[in-house]
């Protein structure tokens, strides 16, 4: 019997491990989902104050912010988890269904709790706001409800290959976490503050947004099969009105996009297939 043994693994074996790479980078999605929501539940120093010509005025948790970068990192993540697995052709049923899971923690549970902290601002700036009954918040989270929903469906859905249903989640949850990023650094051409902040906007926000996500509207993938104009028009728009919005908008880049996507999405109305 020789010294020693070589143990060599099978190429089944190292296949099963190559697959489990891209579900990494999924699980890294999950873990800065639930960082987002545990900084956006700090939020002991939201305050209110009068200022000298009597109004009112707020200051919005810093915290609150620092969620919404994670998020925007989570959905970098999950552009990548994706893209790795086609690279190293290990896409899996388990890395699809992992992949819903997180989605719904990092776009779904996580804007769904900035959203019922910037309901919390809202109320708070109204008179005896400190009063307001937890029944006029829960509502924030129809979101991550309707972000589930529509994972489920898009999962038993084969035809969404080069167009989606519905709004995707993390499209949805970036929207929504660019709320508090617009809110604490402000726009030098447009101040929106008053109205994101306004119960009823934050509401309709809700509401909108939860019916995108459910819904059957025929909106685009931005996959590409080619690179030629025309069969990509939308998309290079989009890319067009994306980067000259950041430059001037700055965060309110965010929801103009998200709008315009919707708007080209049926402008160029193409069933998913």
């Amino acid at each position: 019997m020789p010294d020693h043994f070589q143990i060599v693994k099978s190429p089944d074996h190292q296949i099963h491990a190559m697959k489990q790479i891209p579900n990494i980078f999924t699980l890294l999605n999950l873990f800065l989902g639930c960082i987002a929501i545990v900084f956006a539940l700090q939020t002991e120093n939201i305050s209110i104050y009068v200022g000298e010509d009597l109004s009112t005025h707020y200051n919005i948790p810093e915290k609150i912010s620092i969620a919404a970068y994670f998020i925007f990192a989570a959905a970098v993540v999950d552009f990548l988890d994706g893209f790795v697995a086609r690279l190293m052709n290990a896409a899996s049923e388990m890395g699809k269904q992992l992949d819903s899971l997180s989605d719904v923690v990092s776009f779904g549970v996580a804007p769904a709790v900035i959203l019922y902290q910037l309901l919390r601002v809202s109320f708070i700036k109204e008179e005896n706001g400190l009063e307001t009954s937890i029944a006029w918040l829960l509502p924030a989270f129809l979101v991550a409800c309707a972000g589930a929903y529509r994972l489920a469906r898009f999962n038993i859905d084969n035809s969404q290959s080069y167009g989606f249903k519905g709004v995707p989640i993390p499209a949805a949850g970036l929207l929504i976490a660019s709320l508090p990023l617009i809110l604490h650094f402000g726009n030098p051409y447009l101040d929106v503050s008053e109205i994101l902040t306004n119960k009823w906007v934050l509401y309709a926000i809700i509401v909108i947004v939860s019916w995108l996500m459910v819904s059957t509207l025929p909106l685009m993938a931005l996959k590409f099969k080619d690179y030629t104009i025309k069969n990509n028009l939308p998309k290079y728009i989009l890319v067009v009105v994306a980067i000259v919005s950041a430059i001037l908008l700055h965060w309110l880049a965010v929801p103009l996009v998200f709008i315009v996507y919707i708007i080209l999405s049926l402008l160029y109305k193409q069933q998913p297939s």
